[in-house]
């Protein structure tokens, strides 16, 4: 059994949270995951610019930050659920960014979902093969789901 969790950590009411729950449910089958558990935690941009301080040392905000547990061997992880760790969003930044690619907010929660989602699985975009393997991988569960830009 899976366990995904969803906590928003700002003053505001999201009305998008139910719609990009059913994004990362259907990106969780694709990938044919059981027994996995990770959260998403929306947040604002003092706290994920703080986050991105101390632990990237960026001095500003960002839109998405994964912690992924399975990135370091140090952590042991039962063998019955697999942690994968944790996904922090900005809302402030997602609708920053929703407005300056003229889409929705569920679009942007979606794609930062989906994009930190994928990290926790150890997917990255540091080379160009890299990012091909893993936006192709991204589009194709936001499509598949009818999120369009």
């Amino acid at each position: 059994m899976n366990n995904i969790e969803f906590f928003n950590n700002t003053n505001t009411n999201i009305d998008e949270i139910d719609e990009v729950k059913k994004v990362i449910d259907y990106a969780v089958k694709k990938e044919k995951l059981e027994n996995i558990s990770f959260n998403i935690i929306i947040v604002d941009n003092e706290y994920i610019h703080n986050l991105n301080k101390e632990y990237r040392n960026i001095d500003r905000e960002t839109d998405v930050i994964t912690f992924a547990l399975e990135d370091d061997d140090s952590i042991i992880v039962g063998d019955e659920v697999r942690v994968l760790g944790d996904i922090y969003i900005s809302i402030d930044k997602a609708r920053e960014q929703a407005k300056e690619y003229n889409h929705s907010l569920k679009r942007e929660l979606s794609f930062l979902a989906v994009h930190g989602f994928y990290h926790l699985l150890g997917y990255d975009h540091e080379t160009k093969e890299e990012e091909e393997v893993m936006f192709k991988k991204q589009e194709a569960v936001l499509d598949e789901c009818g999120i369009k830009r």
